[in-house]
């Protein structure tokens, strides 16, 4: 069957080791999953996780340069953990949740947080400060098969070299089984799907020309300039 023009391009992202590339079918996100960052954003420490997405052409690569978003003046950069899944599921139960990974990368869930506040308190939807044009760095994904299933480790990021965001991938509240089963209760996960799991506190403001630099111990790098 034609189409009326040539559909676009399979968003993707690199896999480490490998000449294949990860196909992005849906960009899931875990909102305040750090007890610290839930309470610097006005959050008590552990309630229900809940979840937002992103474009899969949201998904721009390591060492890309980022372009300011249009009709925000507080940017802010959001360290994350990100699972790629190779095998899906509805209802996953919590136990087998981890043979559901195909790996782990690096994210920065790139935030226009004075609209999300407006639209927090105009009881509004998150799409305009969350699913923006590149507001989804990802760095190549590492196969569990070769770097196994991180459970702890430092996750930082630092912008022109300070420091900014600290912790630790074992203070998730809700952890990387725990996400995978309850997220697979709302939607059937397929491979494709990637998985931010949360951001340490630090969050920040973000200017052009800004170099920012993050990554999980045992995982990866992420780097990227705004522009």
């Amino acid at each position: 069957m034609p189409y009326l023009f040539e559909p676009a391009v399979t968003p993707s992202v690199a896999i480490a080791g490998s000449d294949s590339r990860f196909p992005v079918r849906r960009v899931y996100c875990v909102g305040r999953n750090y007890a610290e960052h839930a309470r610097e954003m006005g959050f008590s420490d552990r309630e229900p996780p809940f979840f937002f997405a992103k474009p899969a052409d949201a998904v721009t690569p390591d060492g890309a340069d980022v372009p300011y978003p249009p009709r925000t003046g507080n940017l802010h950069h959001e360290i994350e953990p990100v699972l790629a899944i190779g095998k899906g599921g509805a209802n996953i139960p919590v136990e087998q949740a981890l043979d559901h990974i195909f790996g782990y990368a690096v994210g920065n869930d790139l935030t226009r947080r004075d609209l999300q506040a407006q639209a927090r308190e105009a009881g509004k939807p998150w799409d305009t400060a969350k699913g923006f044009d590149a507001s989804a760095p990802v760095s190549a994904i590492h196969p569990a098969s070769v770097i196994g299933h991180p459970s702890k480790g430092a996750i930082w990021l630092k912008v022109n070299g300070a420091d900014r965001q600290s912790g630790d991938i074992a203070d998730l509240i809700w952890s990387v089984p725990e996400i995978v089963a309850e997220l697979s209760t709302l939607f059937t996960l397929a491979p494709g799907d990637l998985i931010f799991t949360g951001t340490p506190a630090g969050v920040g403001a973000l200017t052009p020309g800004d170099l920012v630099e993050g990554g999980v111990d045992g995982v990866d790098t992420l780097r990227h300039r705004v522009v």
